[in-house]
């Protein structure tokens, strides 16, 4: 299952998507939901080329970076209100998920990863002995 982070820095997160900076552009929007034996996560990043994009992993925090590149310096914008630059975003999962199976597309603008449970977190049926007659009982 997908950790939550303090409250602290959600705030600042949402502090940052609302107003972002240059230096540090508003964050990429997420969804995330279990979806049976693993969890899905989307991300959304219009305009962001597929190879300007990054997933790494250390330990159970995966890291995601972008980058939409900077306006044409010859262009006269009338407007500019999507955010440019390097975006990058932490997760950090728990221990039940299977990081060395995560999966990755990109199509759409849209980042989805899905993520397995792992097979040791996943809910088993265990076998009950019964010493008194030494049959075997399912419970």
């Amino acid at each position: 299952m997908l950790m939550r982070t303090d409250p602290f820095r959600d705030l600042d997160r949402l502090t940052q998507h609302m107003l972002g900076t240059a230096a540090r552009p508003a964050v990429m929007p997420m969804d995330a939901w279990r979806d049976g034996d693993q969890f899905v996560v989307e991300f959304d990043l219009p305009g962001v080329q597929v190879d300007s994009l990054g997933l790494d992993v250390e330990r159970n925090v995966l890291t995601v970076h972008a980058e939409r590149a900077d306006v044409d310096p010859a262009r006269e914008m009338v407007s500019a209100e999507r955010p440019r630059g390097v975006f990058s975003r932490q997760l950090f999962l728990g221990e039940n998920l299977d990081t060395d199976r995560i999966e990755a597309g990109y199509s759409d603008g849209v980042l989805r990863l899905t993520i397995p449970v792992a097979e040791k977190a996943k809910p088993r049926h265990i076998a009950i002995s019964h010493s008194g007659n030494g049959h075997a009982i399912s419970a």
